[in-house]
């Protein structure tokens, strides 16, 4: 597990000190051990957090003649496999390292080695003869890797650092960003919230030749092709399935443990893992003692009936909660806007105290439907065959109703479910879990919007014809909602505190699997992740499954009212003294006093300004573009490489 960054110099010239500068921006992705590569034309770095082959494989690695090189993020769950294959068709190995057999996969196969990779990673390979550079991301995009393209020249990383290390890269906000940003909370890929930084897309390639720059997908996320499972077949094939990516998961020459939230998805991957390993494991987890979200009781009735070493953190404000959420708009680059990062960054340090490695049980609500959003779209259509002015009606009424410190209170829910019904099935469904709608958000800017958010939502319009009204809702989670909040937020809590998270939910065959699921074996009325459920009513006690889903985030609208609430208001007036010319404050400051005076739960949307505010500050980002020429093209006028 790395951080990689690298750059070219085709018709610039970079200081020599340059990439080693970039690369310390990583350290805390990779602590154990740091390296470098340059050449006149093309320079690379990684930061290496040792997990596998602790003693060999530091990177960047060279293959002997020279010709071929590779910095690595991630694991390959079936490198042994991989390697053996190779070792037959004469390859010669040096290390034991994944790092190693991805590069030799790449000599031997190019760009066709990625089908073959099981695992999560983030990769550059860099072929000298060829003056040619190959970046591809994993299938789900659970590894992060940024990009940045000046005329002929490229820049990639890790994390939006290691690009903005370069004063030559103008920090200009992205508009396209901006606009999903204040209706998710998240950016979605490609975009960025910077202007020319962009996300390479899950499942990905991208290839550098000389100044000539061309992409293609390896795989693309499932859809549409549903198979006619019996439940017991369903059952069958994802225990089966299950094990496989569980027991790969565990592959590690550290200390490894489980994420045990207290729901069932956790408690799954504790489960399997349990059957798999032959000692004794280890869990951590976040509770939140004497509130009504609180998962504690389950993760103990977890922790006994499984014999781990547990480790706990109750999460209360008068843990140091300012100093956590200052440290985001570092660690996070892009402001990572839900809520939930809180509780993950606590868990991410409480981790390190003991292991290095954590299993998670992320993505299987995007897979099998798990989302409450999934039963309100389902009603929503009921909803609509009323008459539009009585939902407008309900929803006025709503207005009268106080708010409540409730995380997700029922006002709450019922107030987003009456707007989301006026809304269009695709845009109400990203709405139920968003912020801003289309009003506020034009309210809120004092620039037009470039349409991103909406150009966004028509890819459900263009997804092939289909009897199952789910499947375009949980191909966007998994495309977008999963890719680039749940994962970016997984991504950067844990390596904040160089902890490596693997999902074993996201295995490419689980992920197919699952789309071949026909809906009634993933909703049926009121019970969710159908098969999913099923196939735990024979693997856990009773005991155990009887807890409900509460969603793993803080309660944002109380503390934001209480604890939060100084640290609130000092970062949104700073913030719309800074930004004047792009906020309209008055309407912020409504906001702010509707949500203090409890006529609207308004925690999730302001909690999204004040990381925003936060992460401009701190990365001086420019809210207009700039009118000065860009020092990097007057640099390059008189280089040569």
């Amino acid at each position: 597990m790395c951080g990689i960054v690298g750059f070219t110099n085709k018709n610039w010239a970079a200081p020599p000190e340059r990439i080693r500068e970039a690369t310390e921006t990583l350290i805390h992705r990779g602590p154990d051990q740091q390296g470098v590569f340059q050449s006149s034309l093309f320079s690379m770095g990684a930061t290496r957090l040792k997990i596998i082959d602790l003693a060999s494989g530091n990177q960047p690695i060279i293959t002997e003649d020279g010709q071929t090189g590779i910095v690595f993020n991630g694991e390959i769950y079936n490198h042994l496999e991989v390697r053996s294959e190779l070792e037959d068709l004469g390859h010669r190995f040096t290390s034991h390292s994944d790092t190693e057999t991805v590069l030799r996969a790449f000599v031997q196969w190019d760009k066709e080695c990625f089908q073959r990779l099981r695992g999560m990673f983030a990769v550059a390979l860099w072929k000298k003869d060829q003056r040619r550079i190959v970046l591809a991301r994993d299938r789900m995009g659970i590894k992060p890797l940024y990009i940045c393209r000046q005329d002929e020249d490229i820049f990639f990383g890790s994390e939006l650092k290691s690009i903005l290390i370069h004063p030559e890269i103008e920090r200009r906000i992205s508009m396209n960003g901006l606009d999903c940003y204040l209706s998710l909370n998240y950016v979605p890929c490609p975009w960025t919230l910077i202007e020319g930084i962009e996300k390479l897309p899950p499942g990905c390639w991208l290839e550098w030749r000389d100044g000539k720059v061309s992409s293609d997908a390896y795989w693309k996320l499932p859809f549409g092709e549903v198979r006619q499972y019996t439940l017991d077949a369903a059952k069958e094939e994802l225990d089966s399935l299950l094990q496989q990516s569980v027991r790969e998961h565990l592959l590690s020459d550290v200390p490894l443990g489980i994420w045990l939230s207290g729901g069932m998805d956790s408690t799954t991957i504790l489960h399997y893992a349990s059957q798999a390993s032959n000692s004794r494991l280890k869990t951590f987890s976040i509770s939140f003692r004497g509130r009504s979200f609180d998962e504690s009781k389950y993760i103990h009735r977890a922790v006994k009936q499984y014999g781990t070493d547990h480790e706990e953190l109750d999460l209360t404000p008068e843990v140091n909660l300012q100093s956590a959420i200052e440290e985001f708009a570092h660690y996070s680059d892009e402001p990572s806007a839900d809520a939930g990062s809180l509780p993950v960054w606590f868990l991410s340090k409480l981790s390190k105290t003991k292991t290095t490695v954590a299993l998670s049980g992320e993505g299987a609500d995007e897979l099998f439907g798990g989302y409450i959003t999934c039963r309100a779209d389902m009603l929503a259509a009921l909803a609509r065959r009323f008459p539009r002015g009585l939902l407008r009606m309900g929803l006025a009424a709503m207005r009268h109703w106080p708010a409540s410190d409730e995380k997700i209170s029922f006002e709450y829910k019922l107030k987003r479910f009456l707007e989301g019904s006026l809304l269009p099935p695709g845009h109400a469904h990203v709405f139920w879990n968003g912020t801003f709608n289309d009003d506020e958000k034009r309210s809120l800017l004092k620039v037009p919007l470039p349409g991103s958010f909406h150009r966004l939502l028509a890819e459900m319009n263009h997804l092939p014809r289909t009897t199952d009204p789910l499947a375009p809702f949980l191909w966007f989670d998994q495309k977008f909602y999963l890719a680039d909040d749940i994962l970016v937020k997984s991504d950067r809590m844990s390596m904040a505190h160089a902890v490596e998270v693997r999902p074993p939910f996201l295995d490419h065959r689980i992920v197919e699997f699952a789309a071949k699921l026909p809906a009634r074996l993933k909703i049926r009325g009121a019970e969710q992740k159908l098969v999913l459920s099923e196939l735990r009513k024979d693997k856990l006690p009773a005991s155990i499954i009887q807890g409900k889903k509460t969603g793993f985030d803080i309660p944002a609208h109380e503390w934001l009212r209480g604890p939060l609430r100084a640290m609130l208001v000092d970062t949104l007036q700073e913030g719309l003294s800074e930004y004047r010319d792009l906020f309209h404050g008055e309407v912020v400051e409504g906001f702010l006093k509707a949500h203090f005076d409890r006529q609207t739960n308004a925690g999730y949307h302001l909690w999204g300004l004040m990381i925003l505010f936060q992460w401009m500050k701190k990365w001086r980002i420019q809210a207009a573009s700039s009118t000065a020429p860009k020092v990097l093209l007057q640099a390059r006028a008189g280089a040569s490489t």
